[in-house]
């Protein structure tokens, strides 16, 4: 059981606010060593609420892929108190009958262009860099 606790709390822990100016430098860092790669991704809210909604989902995996046409993307899944992939769970219908539900695995992210420039490290001329307009 304190496994089982300590597992949980380390799962829902994982992540935490660095501030502009290390978060600036880390992105900077990477597109300086991957000028060919994407910019960012975007994930809307409505998918990640969705997927921590699932019962028992403490955390959201992420893993690089490529999607149909060939294009790097994220696939993205639940995961529970375990670390386990949420692939299938269980609900008690209004009949109260036992019914197994598939687990979200989710895609469909939003890729930004390469040619975009990176953010300062100084929060200066460049600190709209991280800001986008949605056409």
């Amino acid at each position: 059981m304190q496994n089982e606790l300590i597992t949980k709390r380390t799962i829902e822990a994982i992540g935490e606010e660095i501030g502009y100016e290390l978060g600036a430098q880390m992105v900077k860092d990477y597109q300086v060593a991957n000028p060919q790669d994407s910019y960012c991704y975007v994930i809307g809210r409505n998918i990640i609420e969705t997927i921590l909604a699932q019962p028992g989902c403490v955390g959201i995996q992420f893993y690089n892929a490529y999607n149909e046409m060939g294009e790097k993307t994220l696939v993205y899944v639940g995961l529970d108190a375990d670390g386990k992939t949420i692939i299938e769970y269980s609900t008690v219908t209004k009949e109260g009958q036992l019914s197994f539900e598939k687990g979200i695995v989710a895609d469909r992210i939003e890729r930004r262009p390469t040619s975009r420039p990176v953010p300062t490290t100084d929060g200066g001329a460049g600190v709209d860099d991280w800001n986008w307009t949605i056409d």
